[in-house]
């Protein structure tokens, strides 16, 4: 019964915390409008061309991870291991994180790769990636460091007194991010701590952790890790493009809350659902586009790269169906 609740809270709990964040950004948004922008308004040719960098994002990250697995005496192919990162990310919608451990599942299955060891490449991964999010952090703090202190004000992380503090609403949609970041910890060090217990599987892990140590060709993973992380942005940044209110916002101005999106998914909500929306706003209203207009881009964009990762996540599953 207790596994069943565990479970079950996992589930729901995420889902409770991205709808209550949705609910509180959106409780007085018109509606109506986002359809007549939707059907009417949005230029289409570069959400489309958005949408492209998004999938080349998935292929870059597989043919990353395939060069992690080499290392360890296997060699699935590197189409199965971008169909694997295509279902982890749409695993992760229904269940958040779980996709890490999914995508490991589908190489287990369809090429008989150790799931420990694989897992661990994925760890090893995971590290590369904060690294390469704080360095990205850090330039946009040199550029725009007065953008991110007028935030943490203006969301009342800074207020001279404290009752001002519990006076604000957006205190309360950060503070409910920051227990979702703190829960999702401990889940990942009891994850730690079980493997931990068991010998076998921990020696596993930590031969994955280790491949990088021994990749090959370290030019050409450096260039996927950056070829990674600029489809990761121009997915994001070519957004501006489709609509009046944004297409003059700058460079920089997407380097910033493309910074604050990427922390803001940390939060374990179904493709930061909520948290996302809220980081993005808050920051889009800092460089002078309206609190409408902030909630509607990212409605629209959300919406729409989220379909993306389902339909992703399904032509993926197929794939593999297929050629099994």
């Amino acid at each position: 019964m207790k596994k069943v609740l565990a479970k079950t809270a996992k589930i729901v709990l995420p889902l409770l915390l991205g709808a209550f964040i949705l609910y509180w950004v959106y409780r007085d948004f018109d509606f109506a409008r986002a359809g007549y922008i939707l059907t009417h308004d949005l230029r289409w040719d570069w959400m489309v061309l958005s949408l492209l960098f998004g999938v080349l994002s998935h292929v870059a990250r597989g043919y990353r991870w395939h060069q992690m697995l080499e290392p360890l005496g296997v060699h699935p192919r590197t189409a199965r291991c971008v169909d694997a990162i295509y279902v982890s990310y749409a695993a992760s919608l229904v269940v958040p994180r779980i996709g890490e451990v999914s995508r490991c599942g589908v190489l287990s299955r369809y090429d008989q790769v150790s799931f420990s060891k694989s897992l661990g490449t994925v760890v090893t991964e995971r590290l590369v990636d904060t690294l390469s999010i704080l360095l990205i952090t850090g330039i946009t703090l040199c550029l725009e460091f007065p953008v991110f202190v007028t935030f943490f004000r203006q969301t009342g992380t800074k207020m001279p007194s404290f009752l001002h503090l519990l006076e604000s609403p957006w205190f309360y949609v950060a503070l409910f991010c920051v227990v979702g970041v703190v829960l999702l910890l401990v889940y990942l060090a009891r994850m730690l701590s079980f493997y931990e217990r068991v010998k076998g599987i921990a020696l596993d892990v930590w031969q994955g952790i280790l491949s990088l140590r021994y990749v090959r060709n370290i030019p050409l993973y450096l260039l996927h890790t950056l070829l990674l992380w600029a489809c990761y942005f121009l997915h994001f940044y070519l957004t501006f493009f489709c609509f009046p209110f944004t297409e003059g916002l700058g460079f920089q101005a997407g380097l910033v809350m493309f910074v604050a999106g990427t922390f803001a998914v940390i939060v374990p909500t179904p493709n930061g659902a909520g948290p996302w929306h809220f980081a993005v706003i808050t920051m889009m209203m800092l460089y002078g586009v309206s609190d409408t207009d902030a909630a509607l881009f990212a409605l629209i964009v959300h919406g729409i790269q989220t379909l993306l990762v389902v339909l992703l996540g399904f032509w993926g599953w197929l794939h593999l169906a297929l050629s099994k």
